[in-house]
C-alpha cells in the first residue's frame, strides 16, 4: 500500500515563502498553474524543468483549483505588492530600476 506525502505548504505555515508551494521548493502553486494552464507546458516538462514528479506537478494543479478564495487572495497580496512598489522608487524591481554604474 502507498501512502501520500503533503507536498503542499500553506504559506502561513512557512519560513520561505509566502504563499502555497511545494514543500522544500520555493516553486508556488500559482507559478504552475500560469506553467500548465495559461502557458500550456505540458505537465512532464514542467516536472522536468523543475526536477519534480508529474504527480507532484498535478498535486499542485489541484491545490490550486481546490482553494480558489485563498489563490485570489495570493494574487491580490501581489497585486498591492507590486502597485507599492511601483510608487515607491526604493523598491527595486528589474534592472531598469538599478542606479548607473
Amino acid at each position: 500500500m502507498s501512502r501520500q506525502v503533503n507536498i503542499v505548504v500553506a504559506g502561513d505555515g512557512s519560513e520561505i515563502h509566502d504563499e502555497p508551494h511545494i514543500r522544500d521548493r520555493r516553486i508556488t502553486m500559482r507559478y504552475i498553474h500560469v506553467l500548465v494552464e495559461e502557458r500550456g507546458l505540458d505537465a512532464q516538462t514542467v516536472a522536468e524543468r523543475f526536477d519534480l514528479t508529474a504527480a507532484a506537478v498535478y498535486h499542485a494543479l489541484a491545490y490550486y483549483h481546490d482553494h480558489p478564495e485563498e489563490m485570489r487572495a495570493v494574487e491580490e497580496a501581489r497585486r498591492e505588492r507590486h502597485d507599492a512598489a511601483a510608487d515607491d522608487p526604493r523598491i527595486v524591481t528589474g534592472p531598469e530600476d538599478l542606479p548607473d554604474s
